[in-house]
């Protein structure tokens, strides 16, 4: 069917880890970017909802930024770890969500996120343990 559309390469593009890990980090990166950033306030009407400190909303803004940063860099190390920084707090939000009864679709950036994230994770050690 992709050969229908004369795209022949778009199959192995999607095969090739490096690429894929790109798309991922730059996905993730501008996701929250776009949230913590351009959706600000629905970041604090959110926090105040749940009934959430200021202060904590400011470090897990901070945590968040600080991680997605390092999904952009060279080092396979930092990008993992970044990852991994997103994906715990992506699991305390979801917790946060299922203590306070959200509906689902609430929860479904967190679940998306997370699920990325774990992808990253995993694609970085396969790349980590290639080069060992």
């Amino acid at each position: 069917m992709i050969q229908n559309f004369g795209i022949h390469n778009l199959s192995t593009i999607f095969q090739s880890t490096p690429v894929l890990l790109e798309l991922l980090c730059i996905l993730v990166f501008g996701s929250i970017i776009f949230v913590w950033g351009v959706r600000y306030s629905n970041i604090k009407d959110e926090f105040k909802h749940f009934n959430l400190p200021k202060w904590l909303r400011d470090l897990v803004g901070i945590f968040k930024f600080s991680f997605a940063i390092m999904l952009l860099n060279d080092s396979l190390e930092i990008v993992h770890f970044g990852a991994i920084g997103i994906a715990v707090l992506m699991i305390a939000a979801l917790i946060t969500h299922v203590r306070l009864k959200s509906p689902f679709p609430r929860m479904l950036p967190a679940c998306s996120l997370l699920c990325a994230c774990l992808i990253i994770s995993y694609l970085c050690t396969g790349l980590l343990a290639k080069a060992t």
